[in-house]
């Protein structure tokens, strides 16, 4: 498994920061997040589509299959570095 480093921590908490603010700015509190996550995930879509157009349902029709595949290799991956 690749290891965490201090690099992957400062990512992660970048990563957060923007996710956090992006929340904040769409007045998502956590327990909102928790408690409504599909519903706002349904509105935060059809947001989407409306602001993107169709462009962002051909991206989350794409990311359906890009991304397990990207997870497997990666997992690979790490499992033949591991040896």
């Amino acid at each position: 498994m690749p290891r965490i480093t201090v690099g992957t921590i400062v990512k992660l908490l970048i990563a957060s920061l923007c996710v956090g603010l992006l929340l904040a700015f769409l007045n998502i509190t956590p327990q909102e997040l928790y408690r409504d996550g599909f519903a706002r995930l349904e509105a935060l879509f059809d947001w989407a589509v409306s602001v993107f157009g169709e462009a962002f349902s051909y991206v989350l029709l794409g990311a359906v299959v890009v991304v397990p595949i990207w997870l497997v290799i990666y997992l690979l991956q790490a499992l033949k570095n591991r040896k």
